[in-house]
């Protein structure tokens, strides 16, 4: 459908920066969620490194209070205490029971021989001298020297374990009276003094100057290369260092949903973006070609002299063409939107046009073809012939009607004339095929006439010589009568063969019409010394039409056989009247031992005004055609396998 379409849509073409504007509207929104990602996971990692230097330094800040601490419960063991090994025993007890990673205690003497020690055998090498190191001693010195504790260098011990001793000087009354020992596991003291939360966070270990791991606390082994933090763990100090690296936790899911919605996000806007482009070049091609589409139509329709019109499911007028409104002489501002009755209605037709629209409405109407009579605005009636077709949508439902109208008006006028002419044709044809032959037909008059002249001149020669019997006057009058009788029907066939009237269509006996065609044309036959020989069926059948016309038809072609044998030699000219019945249709044939027809004569035997005699006009046999064909018969030629032609007529027989 393009009724909908406006005349005069303005096209419309996009800038060039409408289509620029989308792609860096989703450039730079890439960039924005790109930039969001990469502060969110540098904000991540910033406050992960801050948790882990706060943690770590917690965790250093807690063991240093945790060994003064020691340090002063060392301090505070005395002569007296280590005097009394059950009063050592509860002070090593106590110092141990504190989980601050301390494994034994000792107190040596000024000279710094042990004197006490928990747990274990007092050992002269027990103390910093396991495995062939002496750093206790010299730790021993630099306390007594300094007067304050003194931590040892870590040294390794069974188990892959390592420890250090912190060395306290004792005094009363100003003098060194010996040295409180506090030997310290690496091991336990990461096991005593890390909380649990914090092992879950990082793996903890002590490491000395070169790197090497000399305890660590750690639930799972961590990953290399990613951050960590170390520490100086003073005291003991000597070169020792806190190491914590946290472990690889995967990302918060809140996290990850929110990087993979904004990725989805940004793909969905992409792929809506590109859908888009193609959903609006595919509609601009489409609109494009909807208006070439409608202006090619609205071309096509404006040229056409097929009027157009379109009505909806209620009758209503949605669409006229140019050319309809032509035909009826009013616009189409005045006929779209109108309902029945439509101006166009004859007044005196009223009832009939009502009685057709509404059975097309219903769809009741014609399915071919049919012809009405409509009125132009001037009052002038004119015929049509309408067609009318189902309008179907987009989607397959019926939405009205379109009809195709033709002015047949000037067409059945020429119909009307043509038959007019084909009537006086035909009337004139039969005038000449009488013209010649007049001849024939005198000859044939003469005959009866001199025999009733004859018949007349004896009865009156009887009469004079006084010896006539009634008897012999009654047969020679009869015999008069008779030639009379014959001179009459040879003169009634002549006038209803000449007349000029309306064809007839009623029922014939053929058998009579092809009676009277050879009566018409014995005679000429005789002159030509032409030989008829009638084949024909008895009886023959009835068949509907005009009995004139189908003589006319019968006529032209038997004498056209005649004239076709003038050059035969005379004991070859006979013509053939013969006749079959077949399949409800009685065919009958004229049969020549002429000159014959050549094909390229054949190929146009039928066409007005084609003559193969200088005194021909070259309608006879077109007019045979038509004539036939009216009768809804056919007629055609074939080369006879003698020599000579067929003529062949198939005549539909009367049921």
């Amino acid at each position: 459908m393009i009724f909908d379409v406006p005349p005069a849509t303005p096209r419309f073409v996009p800038a060039n920066w409408y289509w620029l504007l989308p792609r860096v509207a989703f450039a730079l929104f890439v960039l924005a969620v790109g930039a969001l990602l990469l502060h969110y996971d540098k904000a991540e990692k910033e406050e992960q490194r801050s948790m882990l230097i706060n943690d770590v330094l917690w965790l250093e800040q807690d063991l240093r209070f945790l060994m003064v601490r020691q340090e002063e419960v060392l301090g505070q063991i005395g002569p007296q205490q280590a005097a009394s090994a059950a009063s050592f025993e509860a002070h090593a007890k106590a110092l141990i029971a504190g989980k601050a990673g301390l494994r034994q205690v000792a107190w040596l003497d000024a000279a710094g021989s042990i004197r006490r020690i928990y747990p274990g055998e007092i050992d002269a090498y027990v103390v910093g001298e396991a495995r062939g190191t002496v750093p206790s001693r010299e730790t021993g010195r630099l306390a007594k020297s300094l007067g304050k504790a003194v931590y040892s260098a870590p040294y390794p011990i069974v188990d892959n374990d390592w420890q250090f001793e912190v060395q306290v000087p004792v005094f009363h009354a100003g003098e060194i009276v010996g040295l409180a020992v506090g030997i310290y596991s690496l091991r336990q003291i990461l096991d005593d003094s890390i909380p649990w939360w914090l092992a879950e966070r990082y793996r903890i270990s002590v490491i000395d100057s070169a790197g090497a791991t000399l305890a660590a606390r750690s639930k799972v082994a961590a990953k290399e290369g990613i951050d960590h933090y170390e520490i100086p763990f003073d005291p003991p100090g000597r070169g020792l260092y806190l190491y914590a690296v946290p472990y690889r936790e995967p990302a918060p899911l809140a996290g990850r949903m929110l990087s993979a919605s904004l990725v989805l996000l940004a793909l969905l806007v992409l792929w809506s973006l590109w859908a888009l482009r193609r959903h609006v070049q595919q509609r601009l091609a489409a609109e494009e070609a909807l208006r070439t589409e409608y202006a090619f139509r609205k071309a096509m329709e404006d040229s056409i002299q097929i009027g157009l019109r379109a009505r909806d499911l209620d009758g209503r007028i949605t669409y006229v063409n140019p050319a309809f409104c032509r035909m009826v002489g009013w616009e189409a501002e005045d006929m779209v939107g109108r309902r029945p009755p439509m101006p166009y209605w004859p007044d005196e037709l009223f009832d009939e046009m009502r009685t057709i629209h509404d059975r097309i409405l219903a769809g009741k109407g014609p399915t071919d073809v049919f012809e009405l009579r409509f009125k132009r605005r001037n009052g002038e009636l004119f015929d049509v012939l309408i067609r009318e077709a189902p309008l179907i949508d987009a989607h397959g439902r019926q939405t009205g009607w379109m009809g195709s109208l033709v002015d047949i008006t000037e067409r059945k006028r020429a119909e009307e004339l043509a038959r007019q002419q084909q009537e006086r044709l035909q009337a004139t044809s039969r005038l000449v095929t009488m013209g010649e032959m007049a001849s024939s037909l005198a000859h044939e008059l003469n005959q009866p006439l001199a025999a009733i002249a004859s018949y007349n001149t004896g009865c009156l020669n009887m009469l004079e010589s006084g010896n006539a019997s009634p008897e012999e006057l009654k047969l020679a009058m009869l015999k008069g009568a008779e030639q009379a009788q014959r001179a009459g029907r040879i003169i009634r066939r002549i006038y209803q063969f000449a007349q000029r009237a309306e064809p007839k269509s009623e029922i014939c006996h053929l058998g009579d019409i092809i009676e009277e065609a050879l009566g018409m044309v014995e005679a000429d036959a005789r002159r030509q010394g032409v030989r008829i020989q009638k084949e024909l069926p008895e009886p023959l059948p009835e068949i509907r039409g005009d009995k004139v016309l189908i003589g006319q038809a019968i006529v032209n072609l038997v004498r056209n056989a005649i004239e076709a044998m003038r050059t035969t030699p005379p004991e070859q000219r006979q013509l053939t009247l013969s006749a079959g019945i077949s399949d409800g249709n009685i065919e009958i044939g004229v049969a020549d031992r002429g000159c014959g027809i050549t094909a390229a004569t054949a190929a146009r035997l039928f066409e007005p005004f084609f003559t193969t005699k200088a005194e021909g006009m070259g309608m006879g046999l077109n007019i045979c055609r038509s004539v036939i064909e009216a009768h809804q018969g056919r007629l055609w030629y074939e080369p006879n396998a003698g020599g000579g032609s067929i003529f062949r007529i198939q005549l539909p027989i009367q049921p």
